[in-house]
């Protein structure tokens, strides 16, 4: 079997689906996207399809090592996303040749589903309460959130109070035993963050993401020390030698990768394994479309750390198009309880709809995150 032809669609709302064939005309499907970048890493599938046309898509792990080492410069969200969809295709190539789930590929899986959050709240958060009995009406029991809208490095404590207050409705609305995540989305500095973490201590959160931006992880250290609330991080790391000093440095208890940001399934499980070395937990990064989902499922199916997953269903971002418009078997993702069954279908397990694929590319998209500005003009971490 040799690779024949690497094709990307941009689709609404913010994704890029890569379809790769091959002679035998088997084909696979992946998600190299990220957010507000897509048709650069578009362009970085088309430099690396270079080397793999003509190639044994079954080589999986030789090919990431010369598309991650065949480079002089390497690394990085554009370069590892680009990877990541390539090598979610061609687990969904080889899964499917052999009749068989990639975790089936993978060792087999010790877990038969994972538990879901759904996200609530919007960008700057409002409602959070209703939503959360909302969603909790339809069976999760578990919400993540932005915790507050932009801060200086030194801010008003009214804007902490108001994070207090919405995260203290959810709490009252739905009892101790709900699940809820907190997202600071690097939005917060060191100075107001600990501040921050210390106040939402007493409502047993399930987490607190990325308390600060990953490059100023060294912050971790004091924060921790202003609360016991779990810290997760991870989402803008993109490689094994990201997330090393991380773990190593001890004061992150969830990391977050993104399976279609940090080099696919191939690196991301090496990732989860280094996390389970440290006694870390993992909680997959995932607010995309359907592959990238169905991918996180094949890595939750093994890695042992995995305790929940992201997922896109309903999310503030899916304006025009949601996570079930692209494929043909919805159901694939039924939650029920608070879970969703890993799959057990050759490949991926998802089936996507080729013909409305194409469609929506013909419209495609250009989705950029805002830029938000302080009171002063200066420019706000989104």
């Amino acid at each position: 079997m040799k690779i024949t032809k690497l094709t990307t669609f941009i689709v609404p709302p913010r994704w890029c689906f890569l379809k790769i064939e091959t002679d035998e005309g088997i084909s696979g499907w992946g998600e190299p996207v990220l957010e507000g970048r897509a048709h650069t890493v578009a362009a970085a599938v088309d430099e690396l399809s270079d080397y793999l046309i003509g190639r044994d898509p079954f080589l999986i792990e030789d090919h990431w090592t010369v598309m991650y080492r065949g480079g002089f410069y390497r690394g990085g969200g554009q370069h590892m996303s680009a990877i990541a969809g390539i090598d979610q295709a061609l687990w969904d190539i080889k899964g499917r040749a052999l009749g068989v789930p990639v975790h089936q590929l993978l060792g087999g899986k010790l877990r038969d589903r994972i538990r879901v959050y759904s996200w609530i709240g919007g960008d700057r958060p409002a409602d959070t309460a209703a939503m959360a009995r909302d969603v909790g009406s339809r069976g999760f029991t578990a919400v993540k959130m932005n915790g507050t809208e932009e801060m200086q490095f030194v801010d008003s404590h009214a804007k902490v109070d108001a994070v207090l207050a919405r995260v203290q409705a959810i709490r009252e609305a739905m009892g101790q035993d709900f699940g809820i995540g907190v997202d600071f989305h690097g939005r917060v500095h060191r100075p107001m963050a600990k501040i921050l973490a210390r106040e939402l201590d007493p409502f047993r959160l399930m987490f607190i993401e990325e308390p600060v931006l990953s490059e100023h992880a060294e912050a971790l250290e004091e924060i921790t020390r202003h609360c016991s609330t779990p810290i997760a991080l991870g989402e803008r790391l993109y490689s094994r030698w990201d997330f090393k000093k991380i773990l190593a440095d001890g004061h992150v208890d969830i990391i977050q990768p993104d399976p279609s940001h940090a080099g696919g399934i191939t690196e991301t499980r090496k990732i989860a394994n280094m996390a389970e070395a440290y006694d870390v937990a993992l909680a997959l990064h995932c607010p995309l479309g359907p592959i990238a989902l169905a991918a996180n499922l094949q890595l939750d199916a093994v890695c042992y750390n995995a305790f929940i997953q992201e997922q896109s269903l309903g999310i503030h971002y899916n304006r025009g198009n949601d996570l079930l418009d692209y494929i043909t078997n919805p159901e694939i993702f039924a939650y029920k309880d608070g879970h969703v069954a890993i799959p057990d279908s050759p490949g991926l397990g998802v089936e996507i709809n080729e013909d409305y694929v194409r469609a929506r590319a013909a419209d495609g998209h250009r989705w950029r995150n805002p830029v938000w500005r302080h009171a002063d003009g200066s420019f706000a971490e989104w």
